[in-house]
C-alpha cells in the first residue's frame, strides 16, 4: 500500500523515527542499520516502506536499501517470526552477514542477536536456505588467492557454494592449490 516515503527527518527515537511529508508525519520502525546511515534532524530522508495492518495496530517500517526490505519480507513469511523478530534481526547483523549464514548454514551467528534462541536461528536457516543467499549474491569471503583459487575450483566441479566454503573452512591457512583441491574433495566425498 504505501511503498515508499519522502520527506523531513523530525525525530529520531530508535529504532522509531518520525518523516514530515508536506505536513503529515509518519512513524516508521527501522532497523538500527538503517538508522545509523539516516541524516541529520531537518534533513530530506527518503525509505522504502513495509506496512503491517493488524488487528490492533497499523505500523510501518522503513529501509534504506531494498536489500534490507525483501530481507525482512522474507523473515516475516517464516512461521514465528513476526516483524518485530524480522526488525531485531536485521538490526543486530546486516543483511549480508544474514545472507552469508543462511549459505553458510551457520545458526551461531544468528544466535548471537537478542531474542533469537537455537530453535528460531535454526528455523530461519531452513526456511531462508536458497531464498534469501540467493537474492543477495552472497560472497563467500576467502583470505588469499590460494583460497580463492580452491574455492573456485570446487564451484566449477559443481559444489555449491555452501559446501565448497565448508570444506575451505576445514583447511589449513598456509596449504597449496592443488593440495587444498585434493583435501576439500575428500573432505566432500565424505
Amino acid at each position: 500500500m504505501i511503498g515508499r516515503i519522502q520527506g523531513s527527518l523530525a525525530e529520531k527515537n530508535p529504532p522509531e523515527i518520525l518523516v514530515d511529508c508536506n505536513g503529515v508525519g509518519y512513524e516508521l520502525l527501522v532497523p538500527m542499520s538503517t538508522f545509523y546511515n539516516l541524516p541529520v534532524l531537518g534533513e530530506k530522508v527518503s525509505l522504502l516502506t513495509h506496512f503491517v495492518v493488524r488487528e490492533d495496530a497499523q505500523i510501518l517500517y522503513g529501509f534504506a536499501t531494498s536489500t534490507e526490505r525483501a530481507a525482512f519480507r522474507q523473515l516475516v513469511k517464516i512461521s514465528g517470526v513476526g516483524p518485530r523478530t524480522a526488525l531485531s534481526v536485521l538490526s543486530g547483523m546486516s543483511v549480508e552477514e544474514l545472507a552469508q549464514a543462511v549459505t553458510l548454514q551457520e545458526p551461531g551467528r544468528i544466535i548471537k542477536v537478542p531474542g533469537i534462541g537455537k530453535k528460531t536461528a535454526e528455523r530461519l536457516l531452513l526456511e531462508l536456505k536458497g531464498k534469501l543467499g540467493a537474492d543477495i549474491g552472497v560472497n563467500v569471503s576467502v583470505s588469499s588467492d590460494t583460497q580463492s583459487d580452491i574455492l573456485q575450483a570446487l564451484v566449477a566441479l559443481g559444489y555449491s557454494d555452501r559446501d565448497a566454503a565448508l570444506a575451505l573452512k576445514a583447511l589449513p591457512k598456509d596449504i597449496g592449490v592443488s593440495d587444498g583441491i585434493k583435501l576439500a574433495l575428500k573432505a566432500l566425498a565424505k
